[in-house]
């Protein structure tokens, strides 16, 4: 069904959306979807930064002594 829409069909959508909408409600709308992505990229840069933090916490280096490593 979709596959049969060109570029007439998407304009004549796109019309009848602003008509029944309004140039201010769409322009809020697609402010908030911008708020949105952005929002979500941030979060993805913060979770990528604490497993990054959390790996240089498992590398800890061992300053067990070397005698201390033959008693066990």
């Amino acid at each position: 069904m979709l596959n049969n829409i060109g570029p007439v069909g998407l304009l004549l959508i796109a019309v009848v959306v602003l008509v029944l909408f309004g140039r201010g409600k769409i322009s809020s709308l697609m402010g908030e979807v911008g708020k949105g992505i952005t929002s979500f990229k941030k979060g993805i840069s913060e979770g990528q930064n604490s497993l990054d933090e959390d790996d240089e916490y498992k590398q800890a280096k061992d300053v067990t002594p070397e005698t201390e490593k033959d008693k066990v």
